[in-house]
């Protein structure tokens, strides 16, 4: 069992390959060029954290996020492995070989950022990458060992970084996850086998929320993934949006959002169709190595696994309406009734098509108050219930949990658990031109609690939980900065 001192936790980092800017259209994809790397803050981070803890050994939580492989959009120049038309439009598919060189070409172009970790292992502190949602692939080893090779570590230094599955029990007072798993959008099925059996080649099941990301953000880049905000509007919003930014640059986005929205909806059936890879002789073994990597116990790795949220994959038409595609379809039909209608009509009269207009208008207000009485579920997720932190701090004998995921800050008492959220590093905007930046960088920081509260009658190694945003070179408390 891991016992450490001090903990820093940060999430949702969502780091990517560098967008070469568009010269036509300087706005595309803008979030994600070299432009907003935070590398240099990141080392600077953990030079901050080094020296709060007086230099003493540092765990730094990776909680979830911090590589983005569903928005990787670059390809190999010499491929060994066939691409399909599919991949060669919205980015490589889930499989190992792909998967560990979309993982190099991350570090490569974060060189910076992984030179930061690699002497804050060297220097005597470890790693802990927590799997999120959007860095789900790292359940292949191959990718796993493309980091480590990538960090460059001595042999006897490797130990220092470890890959866990969904969550990290610290200290044996604070379960760290990322929280996709009470997410029905983002749900992994099961990270005790995350692999399914394709025709010849082995995969990941990606949840709704990844190949929304994969098939319909990735061809729509005036749409900022990590602000809600910025891809779930209203009606008005989105026309307005499509004139004032996109009607030049992406004037057929209507037929890109539709095929994107189709290809999510069926990749999302497709997968729920796959049966997980199962080997019924090393069940326990598999559950014994993951609790081992958490520092934790069996029992809690089935148990955990129960409060899981059910994947919304296994409900197309709820999907459907998140996707709008149900909208397209009642326009669809009215367009083809009236226009039957028309076709009928003109065989006893002769009036112009035309006509078919004004049923189109009456129609307009009951379509508009369908569109507005449906409210997107996707962005109504904030954070797991009381009930699942109840369960989940009893399962795991903790006082605290911390999750990512939702890059909203938290820190509060629910109930008789201490809940915080890690925020997110992430280049969000809520803006395309990319000036008003929800520049949080926040992290989670966990110490003694003799050393801010020397009196206090609680046991030695209690410790003490603060959430803070590092700017400047500085952490500042992050809930103070917010009220």
């Amino acid at each position: 069992m891991k016992l450490s001192k001090y903990t820093a936790i940060v999430s949702d980092m969502h780091l990517c390959e560098a967008e070469p800017v568009n010269l036509k259209y300087p706005l595309w994809k803008k979030f994600k060029t070299r432009q907003f790397f935070f590398d240099d803050v990141f080392v600077e981070f953990l030079n901050h954290i080094r020296s709060r803890a007086r230099n003493a050994p540092v765990e730094l939580v990776m909680n979830g996020d911090i590589f983005d492989f569903d928005s990787v959009m670059m390809l190999p120049k010499e491929p060994f492995f066939r691409i399909s038309w599919l991949e060669k439009r919205r980015g490589l598919s889930p499989r190992p070989e792909r998967s560990k060189f979309k993982i190099e070409v991350i570090l490569k172009d974060h060189q910076v950022f992984v030179e930061g970790l690699r002497q804050f292992v060297v220097q005597g502190n470890e790693i802990v990458f927590v799997m999120g949602n959007h860095d789900l692939e790292l359940h292949f080893p191959i990718v796993q060992e493309a980091i480590l090779h990538g960090l460059n570590l001595p042999k006897d230094l490797q130990n220092k970084v470890r890959f866990v599955e969904w969550f990290y029990i610290s200290n044996q007072d604070t379960l760290i996850e990322h929280g996709n798993q009470y997410d029905p959008y983002c749900v992994c099925d099961d990270p005790i086998n995350p692999f399914i059996q394709g025709y010849n080649y082995k995969s990941i099941k990606l949840p709704f929320g990844n190949q929304a990301c994969r098939y319909i953000m990735n061809g729509m880049g005036f749409f900022n993934p990590h602000v809600d905000t910025n891809y779930i509007m209203s009606l008005g919003q989105y026309i307005h949006f499509f004139y004032r930014y996109m009607l030049k640059a992406q004037p057929l986005l209507l037929i890109t959002w539709f095929w994107g929205a189709v290809v999510t909806l069926w990749k999302t059936f497709q997968d729920s169709l796959h049966v997980p890879i199962r080997e019924p002789l090393s069940v326990e073994l598999r559950v014994n190595e993951i609790a081992k990597k958490a520092n934790a116990e069996p029992r809690m790795v089935r148990e955990l696994k129960e409060l899981f949220a059910a994947p919304s994959g296994y409900s197309p038409l709820l999907l459907a309406r998140e996707l709008w595609l149900d909208r397209a379809f009642l326009i669809f039909i009215s367009f083809f009734v009236i226009f039957e209608i028309m076709l009928a009509v003109r065989q006893v009269y002769e009036v112009s098509f035309f006509w078919a207009f004004i049923p189109l208008f009456l129609m307009l207000p009951f379509f508009l108050f369908y569109s507005q009485s449906i409210t997107s579920l996707v962005s109504s997720y904030k954070e797991p219930d009381e009930r699942t932190l109840a369960m989940a701090a009893a399962i795991t004998n903790v006082r605290r949990i911390i999750y990512g995921h939702t890059h909203h800050i938290r820190h509060e008492m629910i109930g008789a658990v201490e809940h915080l959220n890690s925020g997110c590093w992430s280049p969000a905007f809520l803006d395309v031109e990319c000036t008003k930046s929800i520049d949080q960088k926040t992290f989670v920081w966990l110490e003694p609690a003799a050393l801010t509260a020397p009196h206090s009658d609680g046991p030695k190694d209690e410790r003490k939980a603060f959430l803070y945003i590092f700017k400047d070179g500085q952490a500042t408390n992050a809930m103070r900065r917010t009220t």
